[in-house]
């Protein structure tokens, strides 16, 4: 078993950062592909970004490119979203997600991901 804990949700206006955290407990964290997904009222839940079990590799979905940058440190058990340039469509509710295999994270298989945060909602104001 895997616990997730993300924090650093919140409301900024658009233009403005946010930095979300998620903490892991549980098994090796470094044996885990990590990822952020979101999900908007009445959407399905996407990929936003992804990053492989040692840092070495990132993945971004095409509307947060540029803008999001996705980081973990392996000795803190701890996976990063910084969001910049936040813009109101970026408002949704974002998940930190936890997966063994890279291509499920990657391609934002959420119906397969296999440890879930709870995830912190995120609004952006225009």
């Amino acid at each position: 078993q895997v616990q997730l804990v993300e924090s650093g949700g919140g409301l900024v206006q658009a233009g403005g950062s946010l930095r979300l955290s998620c903490a892991a407990s549980g098994r090796t964290f470094s044996s885990f592909v990590m990822g952020w997904f979101r999900q908007a009222p009445g959407k399905e839940r996407q990929l936003v970004a992804a990053i492989g079990w040692n840092g070495d590799r990132t993945y971004y979905g095409d509307s947060v490119k540029g803008r999001f940058t996705i980081s973990r440190d392996n000795a803190k058990n701890s996976v990063y979203l910084q969001m910049n340039s936040l813009k109101p469509e970026d408002t949704a509710v974002y998940y930190c997600a936890a997966d063994s295999r890279l291509r499920t994270i990657v391609i934002g298989d959420a119906s397969s991901v296999d440890y879930w945060g709870k995830g912190p909602l995120v609004t952006v104001s225009s």
